[in-house]
């Protein structure tokens, strides 16, 4: 059998643990990549290290953060992505009280190590049921992507484009999806996408917060699973 080549994309302060329960049970239909998303500050530069790194032609599925990088990488290189699929984010550039959040976030680094950071943060990426070995693995994470990467996802988050007006071009399979209970990018931006998106299909995950690949495993690797065999 011949696996799917699927590239996952991080979001902000995450690496692969974030996809990792979902690879695990993906195992059998996909051959899996995580993008490197914390070594450069733009947008653009991110899905062009993507882009020089992967095979040919292949799907692509991006949480937050990544799911900007996975909307680049399509209108970077539109004949290699095969399939796209997009996870609690959305087409908007960032608002000025949003990069001012940004920056406050980064500066406040300066007094308090990015553990802190991460925990305090918790309230907006999981829901407020998730177990505490969510918790704690959405907090390792943050650590290990540490402050001066974070620093430089959030200049690319603050300079990133508007993709509102390119998503009509985007002429692949597309699965949009939500946490049900996602308070960074709630569900009506995830409607936003599938609208803009022609055939794109939306779907909501239920008892979700921001990050339903760490928090719903099953329910995420389902729905993917379902998206490369369509």
């Amino acid at each position: 059998m011949t696996l799917a080549p699927l590239i996952l994309v991080p979001g902000l302060g995450s690496d692969e643990a974030v996809w990792r329960g979902v690879i695990e049970r993906l195992a059998a239909v996909a051959a899996c990549q995580i993008a490197e998303t914390r070594l450069d500050d733009s947008i653009a530069a991110i899905a062009a290290r993507v882009l020089a790194s992967a095979l040919p032609a292949f799907a692509l599925a991006g949480i937050s953060m990544g799911g900007y990088v996975a909307l680049e990488i399509v209108r970077q290189a539109p004949g290699r992505v095969v399939r796209l699929s997009l996870f609690d984010t959305n087409a908007r550039p960032d608002t000025p009280e949003q990069s001012a959040g940004r920056r406050a976030a980064v500066a406040a680094l300066d007094k308090a190590p990015m553990a802190t950071l991460s925990r305090l943060s918790l309230p907006q990426l999981v829901a407020d049921d998730a177990s505490d070995e969510v918790r704690d693995a959405v907090v390792a994470m943050g650590v290990r992507v540490g402050k001066d990467a974070y620093a430089r996802q959030q200049a690319a988050n603050i300079a990133r484009s508007d993709s509102r007006p390119h998503l009509a071009a985007i002429a692949v399979p597309t699965l949009i999806a939500v946490g049900e209970r996602d308070v960074l990018t709630p569900p009506v931006l995830a409607e936003e996408l599938r609208d803009g998106i022609s055939g794109a299909r939306l779907h909501v995950i239920s008892g979700s917060g921001h990050l339903p690949p760490i928090e719903q495993p099953d329910a995420v690797a389902a729905l993917l699973r379902d998206w490369l065999a369509g």
